[in-house]
């Protein structure tokens, strides 16, 4: 991998970690569905430009209903949830749950399609798991103030962001990329729009929320596809998913450095047991690597 697509690779994992910074500043002001709204809203207007401008604003027309299935699964839905999460949850913690996607991603390629799972995948998906046990045990209460219904809604974002692996693999292959990413923000705002009017909060949020808000959807959504998709063209999808690995790391980071949240080792060793799970579960590791 070249210096260009390194510092690529970094700069993506460090917005998508930020999300969740940015969430936990914004969300207790704007609430989940209204912020949500703001970030698909926003990152549909930094992605579509990029559509026109190559001629491929007709993929939206001819693949309407596909695309508008990925962007309720992919990011009406799980926006929300983890948005809602993140209400709870530390910005670290959220997005040391995000990387369960994975693990959601196989199980429901093996009851949709009965893809085979081998032993080392079902070896990754036990211990991916466990290190969810591992990160939760102790705060899965669903008494009041608990994390227990947080904890779920973070499991259910991840397994709808599982649905919407298997989903575009299957129905998704004659849409562009640009036009998917472009095309299903557009769907998640128009889906989240009604509801962000009816539910806009009373009193005005503060310019740290806003700030926030506005570089949840420029950065973290907008700008963040595009690297995605050109790393996607430069090294192949096996090598830019790794950026996986990477967003818990600055989920924790941006957490601690401008939130004071603590790091503990339960949270560590957590984290570090469901990266090793998501490694063998996408064939990063382990004898049947893939190329």
């Amino acid at each position: 991998m070249r210096a260009r697509d390194l510092s690529d690779l970094l700069l993506l994992a460090a917005l998508w970690g930020a999300s969740f910074l940015f969430m936990r500043v914004a969300v207790p002001q704007f609430g989940p569905v209204p912020l949500m709204g703001l970030r698909t809203g926003i990152g549909a207007a930094v992605l579509l430009p990029f559509l026109f401008s190559g001629g491929r604003a007709g993929e939206l027309i001819e693949h309407a209903p596909r695309i508008a299935v990925v962007g309720l699964i992919n990011s009406a839905l799980p926006f929300v949830l983890f948005a809602y999460a993140t209400l709870h949850l530390s910005a670290g913690f959220a997005a040391v749950l995000n990387a369960t996607a994975p693990f959601w991603t196989a199980i429901v390629a093996l009851a949709w399609f009965g893809e085979r799972l081998g032993p080392w995948r079902v070896l990754g998906l036990l211990v991916g798991f466990a290190g969810v046990l591992v990160l939760v045990w102790g705060r899965l209460s669903f008494a009041a103030g608990g994390a227990g219904l947080p904890i779920v809604a973070a499991l259910t974002a991840t397994l709808s962001y599982g649905l919407a692996a298997n989903y575009t693999r299957r129905y998704m292959q004659p849409v562009g990329a640009l036009a998917s990413a472009a095309g299903s923000q557009l769907a998640a705002f128009l889906v989240l729009l009604p509801f962000m009017v009816s539910g806009w909060p009373p009193s005005r949020p503060d310019a740290a929320a806003w700030s926030c808000a506005l570089l949840l959807g420029i950065l973290s959504t907008g700008l963040a596809y595009v690297l995605f998709f050109r790393l996607i063209s430069r090294v192949g999808p096996s090598r830019a998913i790794t950026v996986t690995f990477l967003i818990p790391v600055f989920g924790i980071f941006w957490g601690a450095l401008f939130l004071g949240e603590q790091v503990g080792g339960r949270m560590l060793v957590g984290a570090a047991t469901i990266l090793a799970g998501t490694a063998l579960t996408i064939g990063l590791i382990g004898p049947g690597r893939r190329p």
